[in-house]
Protein backbone atom coordinates (compact mmCIF):
# COMPACT_ATOMS: atom_id res chain seq x y z
CA UNK A 1 0.00 0.00 0.00
CA UNK A 2 1.45 3.54 -1.22
CA UNK A 3 2.32 5.42 2.42
CA UNK A 4 0.74 8.63 2.98
CA UNK A 5 2.43 12.00 2.10
CA UNK A 6 2.36 15.08 3.94
CA UNK A 7 2.28 18.21 1.13
CA UNK A 8 3.64 21.39 1.98
CA UNK A 9 3.35 25.26 -0.74
CA UNK A 10 6.15 27.52 -0.14
CA UNK A 11 4.44 30.75 1.47
CA UNK A 12 1.74 28.94 2.70
CA UNK A 13 1.43 27.06 5.69
CA UNK A 14 -0.61 26.51 9.47
CA UNK A 15 0.72 27.31 12.60
CA UNK A 16 -0.20 23.71 14.17
CA UNK A 17 1.63 20.95 12.96
CA UNK A 18 -0.17 19.84 10.07
CA UNK A 19 0.65 19.91 6.39
CA UNK A 20 -1.19 21.70 3.50
CA UNK A 21 -2.16 18.61 2.32
CA UNK A 22 -1.89 14.90 2.55
CA UNK A 23 -1.56 12.46 -0.06
CA UNK A 24 -2.08 8.70 -0.68
CA UNK A 25 -1.78 7.14 -3.68
CA UNK A 26 -3.67 8.76 -6.59
CA UNK A 27 -5.91 10.67 -3.72
CA UNK A 28 -5.08 14.54 -2.16
CA UNK A 29 -6.99 15.95 0.47
CA UNK A 30 -5.84 19.68 1.24
CA UNK A 31 -6.39 21.00 5.05
CA UNK A 32 -8.04 24.93 5.39
CA UNK A 33 -6.54 26.92 2.62
CA UNK A 34 -7.14 30.84 3.72
CA UNK A 35 -6.62 33.81 1.62
CA UNK A 36 -3.32 35.15 2.69
CA UNK A 37 -1.06 36.32 0.47
CA UNK A 38 1.40 33.82 -0.27
CA UNK A 39 4.27 36.49 -1.11
CA UNK A 40 3.48 38.47 2.16
CA UNK A 41 1.99 36.34 4.69
CA UNK A 42 -0.70 38.98 4.75
CA UNK A 43 -4.21 38.90 4.98
CA UNK A 44 -5.95 41.50 2.50
CA UNK A 45 -8.75 43.28 3.82
CA UNK A 46 -11.30 42.23 0.93
CA UNK A 47 -13.17 38.97 0.25
CA UNK A 48 -12.18 39.64 -3.54
CA UNK A 49 -8.46 39.59 -2.86
CA UNK A 50 -9.10 36.74 -0.12
CA UNK A 51 -10.55 34.36 -2.52
CA UNK A 52 -8.47 34.97 -5.32
CA UNK A 53 -5.61 33.89 -3.06
CA UNK A 54 -7.51 30.92 -1.98
CA UNK A 55 -7.46 29.92 -5.82
CA UNK A 56 -3.37 30.80 -6.02
CA UNK A 57 -3.33 28.26 -3.26
CA UNK A 58 -5.05 25.79 -4.81
CA UNK A 59 -3.53 26.11 -8.03
CA UNK A 60 -0.47 25.71 -6.00
CA UNK A 61 -1.42 22.83 -4.47
CA UNK A 62 -2.33 20.37 -7.54
CA UNK A 63 0.98 21.92 -9.56
CA UNK A 64 3.32 20.61 -6.30
CA UNK A 65 1.66 17.14 -6.75
CA UNK A 66 1.94 17.05 -10.16
CA UNK A 67 -2.02 17.52 -11.06
CA UNK A 68 -3.57 20.03 -12.53
CA UNK A 69 -7.17 22.40 -11.98
CA UNK A 70 -9.21 19.56 -14.03
CA UNK A 71 -7.89 16.80 -11.14
CA UNK A 72 -9.77 18.28 -8.78
CA UNK A 73 -13.30 16.44 -7.63
CA UNK A 74 -14.50 18.66 -4.98
CA UNK A 75 -13.79 21.51 -3.30
CA UNK A 76 -16.00 23.07 0.30
CA UNK A 77 -15.96 26.58 0.70
CA UNK A 78 -16.48 28.32 4.25
CA UNK A 79 -17.68 32.18 3.77
CA UNK A 80 -18.30 34.29 6.73
CA UNK A 81 -21.30 36.15 4.23
CA UNK A 82 -21.87 33.12 2.34
CA UNK A 83 -24.66 34.67 0.10
CA UNK A 84 -22.07 37.27 -1.26
CA UNK A 85 -20.69 34.92 -3.82
CA UNK A 86 -19.26 37.12 -6.64
CA UNK A 87 -15.71 36.86 -5.77
CA UNK A 88 -16.43 33.39 -5.65
CA UNK A 89 -18.02 32.31 -8.83
CA UNK A 90 -15.67 34.57 -10.76
CA UNK A 91 -12.88 32.77 -9.64
CA UNK A 92 -14.62 29.76 -9.78
CA UNK A 93 -15.58 30.61 -13.93
CA UNK A 94 -11.77 31.50 -14.51
CA UNK A 95 -10.46 28.35 -12.98
CA UNK A 96 -12.90 26.02 -14.43
CA UNK A 97 -14.48 27.57 -17.74
CA UNK A 98 -16.17 24.19 -18.78
CA UNK A 99 -19.33 24.09 -17.43
CA UNK A 100 -20.06 20.05 -18.40
CA UNK A 101 -16.26 19.18 -16.77
CA UNK A 102 -16.23 21.77 -13.45
CA UNK A 103 -16.11 20.03 -9.84
CA UNK A 104 -18.82 19.63 -7.19
CA UNK A 105 -18.54 22.34 -4.88
CA UNK A 106 -20.24 22.86 -1.64
CA UNK A 107 -20.73 26.23 0.00
CA UNK A 108 -21.10 26.83 4.19
CA UNK A 109 -21.38 29.85 6.71
CA UNK A 110 -18.82 30.29 8.78
CA UNK A 111 -17.72 32.05 11.92
CA UNK A 112 -13.47 32.49 10.80
CA UNK A 113 -10.78 33.71 13.14
CA UNK A 114 -9.03 37.11 12.76
CA UNK A 115 -10.21 38.58 9.52
CA UNK A 116 -10.54 35.69 7.80
CA UNK A 117 -13.70 35.89 5.64
CA UNK A 118 -13.03 32.79 3.18
CA UNK A 119 -11.55 29.37 3.49
CA UNK A 120 -11.41 26.62 1.61
CA UNK A 121 -10.77 22.49 0.76
CA UNK A 122 -10.02 20.49 -1.93
CA UNK A 123 -9.99 16.85 -3.11
CA UNK A 124 -8.44 15.61 -5.76
CA UNK A 125 -8.03 12.79 -7.70
CA UNK A 126 -4.10 12.29 -9.67
CA UNK A 127 -3.53 10.34 -12.91
CA UNK A 128 -6.92 8.52 -13.93
CA UNK A 129 -6.38 9.50 -17.71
Amino acid sequence: MTPRESIDLPGFGHENPIPVASRRGPFVFSGALTGRDPETGELPATLDEQVANVFRHVRALVAAVGGTTDDIIKMTVWLVDYRDRTALNREWIEIFPDPSSRPARHVVRADLDSGVLVQADVTAILGED
